[in-house]
């Protein structure tokens, strides 16, 4: 049951579309390295195609009716938008639901100090990454610093070409026999990922006799382009990320390489998706979470209460307060868990079994199962309801493919799907292949974004 390249299908008009809606893609994953980013992006574009805030909506008691477009969020880092169908709500959903965190660097609370004339950050990775792949690459500064005064100062810095980067510094292959000799997962020690930002020291005045200048003139710079002080990185949440932009990749520009896209890539398209849909029977809704790549814990999670809170304040809106409604709106919900699949590399073809990964280029890839070592940890979606996609996808000329994470004994992954599935509802995990995954920079296929967001469509209105 092979698939086709999907590319060998496509029309002039058919091949026009999906360049545009690569584009559009690139664009967000331009302006989205960070979790509060993505959020504030998707509420601007929401917010364009006419959806409101559902905290306004309840604080005028105001009654939601089919049609409707609403949003909420939660601490900036995790949203949810709803489309009213003609259906009511407890009859069931249409999610789409993707993650927005991507794997990183995090600036630690007390982070600046000096060493021989150097000033670094301390950081602690986040998520799942390989160590020396984050030395010797330009990296940029994003996040917010939070004040005592109650004031909250963004930070971007290392993006535009006038702005200076950052880097983890490596060691000389000169110097490098011994290291060159340990196992990849400690050539680089997780305490040795610190930031290099200076190296300049400030010029004393006077009797002022600083013992750290270096860091002192770090600290001067933000204090006078900022407003920011060595005690404001208790309060902040500052994120280190590979600097610079989305581009085409491979001379026929077929592919696209950038940061984060895992799980931004089904993120972005599953939003295009939505914003696109006018009119549905069953209401139809896409969710973008953070912390997938630690858990799904914490507020901002999809372990939280947070959609299981907002679908009871949509019901309150539509047929008055009902705990019993609101469990059935969950439990008769339909659910593609948008995340990526791991792409077959040949460089690394003993990693994969053939017959059943992912390939780039053919298409929105379904993953019945993920977990590890015997599914552990994984959803396991039923076949009636992948009958169901099937029907839905094939209808409306969606290129798919089934696959697994790797040889069973390899290793594995694990999803939002679990999760949303302990409310009853039929979940599946539905992405896009990727290659070098969680690397600072990922590869992906044109053919398969515009598949995922044909299929994301096809699926918020087609899905009954």
């Amino acid at each position: 049951m092979e698939r086709e390249n999907m590319w060998k299908q496509y029309s002039p008009e058919q091949l026009a579309e999906l360049e545009e809606v690569s584009s559009r893609y690139k664009e967000c994953l331009n302006l989205g390295k960070t979790e509060r980013e993505c959020v504030a992006l998707a509420i601007s574009m929401a917010e364009a195609k006419g959806y409101k805030n559902l905290k306004d909506c309840i604080a005028g008691r105001e009654e939601l009716h089919p049609g409707d477009k609403v949003y909420a969020e939660r601490m900036g880092k995790i949203l949810a938008l709803f489309m009213l169908g003609d259906r009511p709500l407890e009859e069931g959903m249409n999610i789409l639901g993707a993650h927005i965190d991507s794997p990183r660097l995090d600036v630690k609370q007390n982070p600046l100090y000096e060493d021989a004339d150097m000033a670094y950050l301390d950081t602690h990775y986040y998520g799942g990454i390989k160590n020396y792949q984050w030395t010797a690459i330009p990296l940029a500064l994003h996040g917010t610093v939070s004040k005592k005064d109650g004031t909250v100062q963004t930070i971007v810095i290392g993006e535009k070409d006038d702005e200076p980067v950052l880097v983890v510094s490596d060691l000389l292959v000169h110097l490098a026999g011994e290291q060159m000799d340990k196992k990849a997962s400690v050539v680089i020690e997780g305490e040795n990922l610190d930031v290099l930002v200076g190296a300049r020291p400030m010029a004393e005045s006077g009797d002022q006799k600083e013992k750290e200048l270096v860091k002192a003139e770090i600290l001067r710079y933000l204090n006078e382009n900022y407003g920011i002080e060595e005690e404001d990185f208790l309060s902040a949440e500052l994120e280190i990320v590979p600097a610079g932009k989305a581009r085409d990749c491979g001379l026929d520009r077929s592919m696209i390489l950038s940061y984060g896209q895992d799980d931004r890539i089904c993120a972005f398209t599953s939003l295009f998706a939505l914003l696109e849909t006018e009119k549905t029977s069953r209401t139809a809704c896409c969710i973008l979470v953070d912390k997938e790549e630690i858990g799904s814990v914490g507020a901002t999670g999809m372990q939280s209460r947070f959609f299981e809170n907002t679908v009871a304040e949509l019901v309150a809106l539509t047929v008055g307060e009902s705990a019993l409604k609101t469990r059935r709106a969950l439990e008769n919900s339909y659910m593609l868990s948008s995340d990526v699949s791991a792409g077959f590399d040949p460089l690394y073809a003993d990693a994969f079994e053939k017959k059943n990964t992912a390939y780039l280029g053919r298409g929105l890839c379904l993953n019945k199962y993920s977990g590890s070592r015997g599914k552990n940890g994984s959803n396991d979606a039923n076949a009636e309801y992948i009958a169901k996609l099937r029907k839905v996808f094939d209808d409306n000329h969606v290129g798919f493919q089934t696959a697994e994470w790797g040889k069973v004994d390899v290793g594995g992954a694990g999803t939002i799907a679990y999760i949303m599935a302990g409310y009853g509802m039929n979940v599946i995990d539905s992405g896009m292949a990727l290659l070098s995954m969680h690397a600072p920079w990922e590869t992906s296929s044109k053919a398969d974004v515009y598949e995922g967001y044909k299929g994301y469509k096809a699926f918020l209105r087609e899905m009954e």
